[in-house]
């Protein structure tokens, strides 16, 4: 009987002991996932916009703010990836086509803001074609820009439109990144396909394949070496054109002839965020145009989605560009995207150079 006792009080401690360290480990794990001063930024835009967006809101709030910058196609294949266990809070910036499919699959979460009535249709258009799963940030019309330079040295041709690019005299001047990781690659491939049908726009792809020098991983990696004098002829976002020029670079900007594709750049919460109030507060306030003028202080040239932020008069005039009526809904969907990502791995980049 002693020892069944003394086997009963032990055991009743032990019990006890467990009880108690439970009940501080949930508490422990309650003010961790409650806290509301802490964000997981992924961010797609560029890298010093990116920094400058975490930092001021930082200020602005008093949330620490821990920021992770990838192109569009990385973070959506990393919000993908993390889906049972999501580790982002909210994704800023990059063009709006793999926001859009990261939305068909239930990776975001649909949150209406009350800035909404301070945005351009536009804007407010890309949310509702996505459940209000995202939203539209800023525009910007696709293009490409050549070091003048270089241009002049090598007796090139100078080019205007998007099949001039398929010279032969342009073999190894071309750059571009790869769709499979870059928003601005893929909305290439996607523009092309409409702007000149599906076998025709293979075709240009295909022949385009020829004068490629390197598929980089960023979409404006292309037009950063064409400043550095490292290639000619870079296929990026206008606006990404014009901050190189800005910046001194002998960089001449193009508009194709032909017409050409844009992106709404575009940002959403991740469904599962860990901080979601903070989430939230981000997202109100990336939407201002205190926080959208922030983009002038780094040289940033779209054009905002809040009618009131402050536009460059550097910045690419939208009014002037041959824009084609491009099908976010559909070009954005999961199953065009994968369809036309495979079918560019399978007939463009196997192709000799």
């Amino acid at each position: 009987m002693i020892v069944r006792l003394r086997m009963t009080e032990r055991g009743v401690m032990r019990k006890s002991i467990f009880s108690y360290l439970g009940v501080i480990a949930g508490l422990v794990l309650a003010t961790g996932t409650a806290q509301a001063d802490k964000l997981t930024y992924y961010c797609s835009a560029q890298e010093d916009w990116c920094q400058l967006m975490a930092r001021s809101f930082e200020e602005a709030t008093g949330i620490d703010v821990d920021m992770t910058r990838k192109s569009s196609g990385e973070t959506y294949a990393q919000v993908r990836a993390e889906a049972s266990n999501p580790k982002g809070d909210v994704w800023w910036g990059g063009t709006g086509d793999p926001h859009l499919q990261a939305a068909e699959e239930g990776l975001t979460e649909e949150y209406i803001s009350p800035m909404r009535d301070q945005l351009h249709g536009w804007a407010i258009a890309q949310a509702e074609s996505a459940g209000n799963r995202t939203i539209g940030i800023y525009s910007g019309a696709l293009g490409y820009g050549y070091n003048t330079e270089l241009v002049a040295a090598n007796n090139l041709p100078e080019p205007s439109c998007w099949k001039d690019l398929l010279k032969p005299e342009y073999k190894g001047h071309v750059q571009m990144a790869n769709p499979n990781s870059s928003g601005t690659a893929y909305t290439t491939l996607a523009s092309m396909v409409q702007l000149f049908g599906e076998d025709e726009g293979f075709e240009f792809m295909k022949s385009l394949h020829a004068n490629i020098n390197q598929y980089t991983k960023s979409g404006s990696a292309p037009i950063k070496a064409a400043g550095r004098g490292e290639n000619t002829i870079g296929i990026v976002f206008m606006h990404d054109a014009v901050k190189q020029a800005v910046n001194g670079f002998p960089i001449k900007v193009v508009a194709p002839c032909e017409g050409t594709g844009y992106e709404i750049g575009s940002m959403s919460i991740i469904k599962g965020a860990r901080n979601p109030e903070s989430a939230r507060k981000f997202y109100d306030w990336a939407l201002s145009a205190d926080a959208q003028n922030l983009a002038l202080q780094v040289n940033a040239f779209q054009v905002m989605s809040n009618i009131s932020a402050e536009a460059s008069p550097s910045a690419p005039d939208m009014s002037t560009i041959k824009l084609i009526d491009y099908d976010f809904r559909k070009y954005g969907s999961s199953a065009e995207r994968k369809r036309l990502l495979k079918k560019w791995d399978e007939e463009v980049s196997t192709l000799p150079q």
